[in-house]
């Protein structure tokens, strides 16, 4: 009988021990319908129940993944719980350290639509419209929550709103479809004009140039680096910033997709599967050091409309960006699973490709979605597919599974140590830990990593920890300047105005001088961007560098831009003293001159808070449906819509009119240019949310807004212009708008 006591006693034990391990359930998702490319692997990080309608990811200190949670965005064809406080902030985390999340906690709750979160300064940076935030971070818990900006992103919808909150090597943090980046500076939140990018989604190499897209053109980037070409406020520049680096925007899906202008000539082909991007979105310039060599800063797309992920190559010179895809007829990673909706794309700190799926059946804005598509999606009962989510990792096969370095652990050594690191991802988080922890014990090691000219990258990095840390000095950029390599001396010219002194202009003239003397492209274009700065401090020894800068790159437009965005002033007299033979530099430094004494700055400078303007309804529907394409200004965005402001089209108000409601098709001329672009514009005319009065209100707004001769159309107008149909059918053609007009 004791024996048998004995044996129940320890059995009671052994179950009771059994039922306090932890629980470490990790959900099974299978993985059959996805295809990626040979040599890699996918597996699935995270999923339901952990998550609901993830938009974008972001790793803290520790390598746990934080999520923003969209789960009111399109439960159903009406949008109806667009402004439900539904959303969330989570913490995702891996107890057992075996890659795959296992337990899940809340951050923050009662959110509405949070589009974007960035660990930075020791605590998390989140976007939950229209408010930018700040909060500390005490044992997994907000606290002391500061307002960054109140206008981060006001109206318009979720599709269209900014986004990414990118930290890049320069210190500041970048965002998609905005004109603004941020950075805190002794504690101090700064915010600055910069050139408008992007849709959804932001990426920079290791240079520090930036990625983005839009619907319709999968890759688009800056060929120099952010701000450099718009320093002079009078002035817009065309050929450097915001540029298609690949015109071919074929997409390869494998299996008939459901998209919203599947009804258009040459969306579908006659299998019914997508031939063009329309909805592309989040570019990630691949720098995560694990994948083969040949995949080093290739660029990754999401196409979540073809449940696919494409692969491009960039290709570098010294004043430009070329880019081209990687297949053609196939792509990096496909899927048939027509839930599978990659809408965001991370490097991770063990340098694998994460992927935010955000596994929803409709992921277009009800503001957009046609009548053809409303139909698919009751047919295939897209509208179902609600409350799922997956993160996704693509790694090389056979690469092991890592603990994740703690960062908030390291001294100052260790992360020094990490700036020459063959992940970027861990490079920059290097960077940021010393600049937030303002490690003045780290100047000397990174002064000495700052002449290591056997790692170019490290030295961008450490130079702009010092920059970080208020270490920088005339002799330490002169010195960097003077470096073997290339790309380290562009990035100590753009640093170097400022400690530009009458004291050491001797020493610049003579740095110049042997800068040029290296016969570089890059170089010289840096070199540009700042001549105009040392000619303001000395004409007589550095206008003769301008105009050599100026013969020499007569034909690159993107040196011209260089040189005037260096103008502070004095246009005019610049012209007089110069003797170069370049007319373009003429024309754009007298373009420069009357818009400064017009005080006519560039449109990112004069952006006025929209929360002024939503006093109509007219405005409102403007911001939500029309501003995506057209700007907020009217100024249009290049490759997507042309200007409203001043157009002839606008203030025709009929003529506005047929095309507010029936959309426009192929090139249109605007003030004497012709704009050619991708997609046709849809028209509203199919989306029965819309009624008259709402087309009339827009008519309204935009003819008071864009023209000097505004007006509103009757309804029962509104009606016939309805009812006056494109001979296509579907949208007007220019030459049909212009015999329209003349009836």
């Amino acid at each position: 009988m004791k024996y048998c006591r004995s044996t129940v006693f320890f059995g009671a034990l052994i179950l009771l021990f059994s039922n306090c391990k932890p629980s470490y359930e990790e959900p099974q998702i299978a993985l059959d319908s996805y295809k990626v490319e040979e040599g890699f692997e996918l597996e699935v990080v995270a999923s339901e129940p952990f998550l609901k309608a993830p938009v974008t990811i972001d790793f803290d200190d520790q390598g746990r993944i934080w999520v923003a949670q969209m789960p009111g965005y399109m439960n159903d064809m009406q949008g109806s719980d667009e402004t439900a406080p539904v959303g969330s902030i989570d913490i995702l985390e891996d107890l057992d350290n075996d890659g795959v999340v296992d337990h899940a906690k809340t951050f923050l709750d009662s959110l509405v639509m949070p589009r974007a979160l960035a660990h930075v300064y020791g605590g998390l940076l989140y976007s939950e419209p229209p408010f930018l935030y700040f909060v500390e971070i005490k044992d997994d818990k907000p606290v002391n929550r500061v307002v960054v900006d109140s206008i981060y992103a006001v109206e318009g919808n979720p599709e269209h709103q900014p986004n990414g909150l990118m930290m890049n090597l320069d210190n500041w943090l970048y965002n998609a479809k905005s004109n603004f980046r941020y950075r805190r500076v002794k504690g101090v939140w700064k915010k600055e004009a910069t050139t408008f990018r992007g849709q959804w989604g932001i990426s920079h190499d290791n240079f520090g140039r930036l990625y983005f897209n839009d619907n319709s053109r999968q890759l688009l980037g800056d060929h120099v680096l952010p701000n450099v070409l718009v320093k002079n406020k009078y002035y817009s520049p065309k050929y450097g910033v915001n540029r298609m680096l690949t015109d071919d925007q074929r997409v390869y899906p494998v299996h008939a997709t459901t998209v919203n202008r599947g009804y258009a000539k040459g969306v579908l082909n006659q299998d019914s599967i997508l031939v063009k991007a329309t909805a592309a979105c989040a570019p990630l310039v691949y720098r995560g050091g694990a994948f083969p060599e040949a995949y080093d800063e290739n660029v990754f797309v999401c196409i979540p409309e073809g449940n696919l992920i494409k692969r491009n190559l960039l290709t570098f010179t010294g004043d430009s960006t070329i880019a081209k895809q990687a297949y053609e007829g196939r792509e990096f990673l496909t899927s048939t699973d027509e839930g599978f909706r990659p809408v965001n794309l991370n490097n991770g700190p063990d340098g694998s490709m994460y992927i935010t799926d955000m596994h929803r059946g409709m992921i277009g804005h009800h503001a957009y979605l046609s009548p053809y598509l409303k139909k698919k999606v009751a047919v295939n009962k897209l509208d179902t597919l609600i409350n799922f989510g997956r993160i996704l990792r693509v790694k090389k096969v056979g690469q092991p599974h890592e603990a994740v370095r703690n960062f908030s652990e390291m001294n100052t050594k260790q992360l020094i140590a990490l700036l020459k690191d063959k992940n970027g991802w861990v490079r920059d988080r290097a960077q940021q830990q010393l600049i937030y922890r303002n490690q003045k014990d780290a100047i000397e090691g990174l002064e000495e990593l700052l002449e290591d000219g056997q790692n170019p990258i490290a030295q961008i990095h450490a130079l702009y920890t010092l920059e970080g840390l208020d270490a920088l000095s005339y002799d330490l950029l002169a010195k960097a300047a003077r470096s073997g390599a290339a790309d380290l001396t562009a990035h100590a010219l753009v640093l170097l105005p400022p400690f530009v002194t009458k004291t050491n202009t001797d020493q610049t003239e003579t740095l110049v001088t042997e800068l040029l003397n290296k016969n570089n492209v890059t170089i010289d274009l840096y070199l540009s961007s700042i001549i105009g700065n040392l000619v303001a401090q000395d004409e007589s020894r550095f206008l003769s560098v301008m105009e050599k800068l100026s013969t020499k790159y007569v034909n690159k437009p993107i040196f011209t831009e260089a040189l005037v965005s260096g103008i502070t002033g004095g246009e005019e007299d610049l012209q007089t003293a110069m003797a170069s033979g370049n007319p373009k530099l003429a024309e754009a430094m007298a373009t420069s001159a009357t818009k400064r004494k017009e005080d006519k700055v560039n449109p990112i400078f004069a952006r006025k808070s929209l929360v002024e303007d939503t006093r109509t309804s007219g405005a409102k529907m403007f911001y939500e449906i029309c501003a995506s394409c057209h700007g907020v200004n009217g100024q249009g965005i290049e490759g997507l819509a042309p200007p409203l402001m001043g157009s002839e089209h606008v203030a025709n108000t009929e003529r506005l009119g047929l095309i507010i409601l029936h959309g426009l098709e192929g090139p249109i001329t605007v003030k004497g240019e012709q704009y050619n672009l991708n997609l046709a514009m849809p028209g509203l005319i199919r989306n029965e949310d819309i009624s008259n009065k709402d087309i009339a209100d827009i008519i309204s707004y935009v003819t008071n807004a864009f023209s000097d001769q505004p007006k509103r159309l009757k309804i029962d107008k509104i009606e016939e212009l309805r009812q006056t149909k494109p001979k296509s059918g579907t949208e007007y053609t220019e030459q049909e708008l212009l015999d329209y007009s003349k009836k």
